[in-house]
């Protein structure tokens, strides 16, 4: 084991060189300061953006101090890991009114457990170099403002659609942290936002979530909606959703950074089970060992199979009336979930089947 103090600046360059060979596409140190971002969150918290999120405001200033979170943690670094798949053809999709579109990030292997044990393996090789020390690995796990952390680390900036931005890779990219105790060099956080005038992501919102630039109303966001909420859709929002049966991209497809975006490298974030060029109708008939088979690994299991049903039977009730669709809609008519049929229903009465 090391018998003498690591060389910092040395060892910061380390983690970020053995952080790209991990499969990460930018690594960065961020310092505890995010007061600017804690009042940000307050805000919207008193205004009741979050909806049934309650977790978001449970652990109190947790979230915005990392060493409240993690006792100890004297620095954070940062990553981020592209996942765009190849070939997407999201706006075709989108326009393919009997087809499912399935938010990209959700249509390969769940993200959390590839990233956390490459966290950890990060960790281990940080380990070998200096011997043991504090850390704890995150993955959109815990209360953690990780956008905020990776503004501060460099990685980007957080634009009108609430993503982080990055000028030579889009918003296509997961984010996983890294609590150390070591007082790593920090990097310069991104200081400025390139978003300009463009509100090309505010003005495309199917549902008008976001309430200006910089805050989305969750409780009108598709993702929200189709992910988070466990009760019934709100009839006023179910038309807009469209085909969207499980998260939405539209502020991120029309974003004029994306255009640098790169496909991944990661072969577990490619298209599963044909879900990038899925029927409604198909979807709608998998029974829930099909669903529980075929989404095993997935981000999709996050609805469970009665959501999943309720989320495809919005999608159905705004699709063309034709006879797949209406007999999908009918086998389900009487289907054992007040919630599912009171959806089905809806979707029936939208094609005159009442």
């Amino acid at each position: 084991m090391p018998s003498s103090p690591p060389d910092l600046v040395l060892l910061a360059q380390s983690i970020k060189d053995w952080g790209r060979e991990l499969g990460f596409q930018q690594v960065g140190i961020a310092g505890l300061d995010l007061r600017e971002h804690e009042a940000h969150l307050q805000r919207w918290l008193d205004a009741g953006y979050q909806g049934e999120m309650d977790y978001m405001a449970a652990h109190g200033t947790k979230r915005s101090r990392p060493d409240e979170l993690v006792p100890g943690t004297l620095r954070v670094v940062s990553l981020r890991m592209d996942y765009l798949p190849g070939d997407t053809r999201m706006s075709q999709r989108l326009a393919e009114a009997q087809s499912a579109y399935v938010s990209r990030y959700a249509l390969g292997r769940d993200y959390h457990k590839l990233i956390r044990k490459r966290l950890q393996q990060l960790a281990e090789r940080i380990q070998t170099v200096i011997g043991p020390f504090g850390h704890r690995a995150f993955v959109d796990s815990a209360p953690v403002l990780e956008k905020a952390i990776a503004e501060q680390a460099g990685l980007g900036w957080i634009g009108k659609n609430t993503l982080v931005l990055n000028r030579k890779a889009g918003s296509w990219f997961f984010l996983g942290e890294l609590f150390v105790d070591l007082p790593l060099p920090v990097d310069a956080p991104h200081a400025s936002e390139h978003c300009g005038r463009c509100s090309a992501c505010l003005e495309i919102c199917p549902t008008g979530a976001f309430v200006g630039p910089y805050v989305l109303d969750a409780r009108r966001c598709i993702s929200y909606l189709t992910i988070e909420l466990k009760g019934a859709i709100p009839e006023d929002l179910r038309g807009l959703i469209g085909n969207r049966v499980f998260g939405c991209d539209d502020c991120q497809i029309v974003c004029p950074w994306n255009r640098f975006a790169r496909p991944t490298e990661q072969a577990d974030f490619q298209p599963r089970h044909g879900l990038d060029n899925a029927e409604l109708a198909e979807l709608f008939r998998w029974s829930e060992e099909e669903f529980l088979s075929r989404t095993e690994g997935s981000p999709l299991r996050r609805a469970g199979y009665e959501r999943w049903l309720r989320n495809l039977a919005v999608g159905l009730g705004n699709a063309p009336s034709t006879i797949a669709v209406i007999e999908a809609l009918q086998a389900r008519r009487d289907y054992p979930s007040e919630l599912v049929r009171e959806h089905v229903s809806w979707a029936l009465q939208r094609h005159g089947q009442a």
